[in-house]
């Protein structure tokens, strides 16, 4: 019965041991979107997408259509590993190179 036990102890202690380990990788994501990518952008609430835009653009104006824009390029097939910060930059020049013209 002590044989039994003993290994029982070993696998509940395996068993939490996996258990903390899952756990902590899965704290471990990036929860901020400015390293992110546009599969992260989609579930993120309109808060966090526009202090995120903000943060990368370094700009307050524009902020609803920076935030729109990226908003597109998720919705893209197979956009979804773009990183946010890429899209920002795309959209923002686009912009700028608009205001130009």
């Amino acid at each position: 019965m002590n044989f039994i036990k003993k290994y029982f102890k070993i696998f509940i202690g395996i068993a939490v041991l996996i258990l903390v380990i899952v756990v902590f990788f899965f704290a471990q994501r990036s929860s901020t979107l400015e390293t992110g990518v546009l599969k992260d952008w989609r579930a993120a609430d309109l808060d966090r997408r526009v202090a995120a835009v903000q943060i990368l653009v370094g700009a307050d104006e524009n902020t609803d259509t920076l935030v729109a824009c990226i908003d597109k390029m998720a919705t893209l097939p197979d956009s979804g590993e773009m990183a946010i910060r890429d899209a920002a930059s795309l959209c923002h020049t686009g912009m700028q190179l608009k205001e130009n013209l």
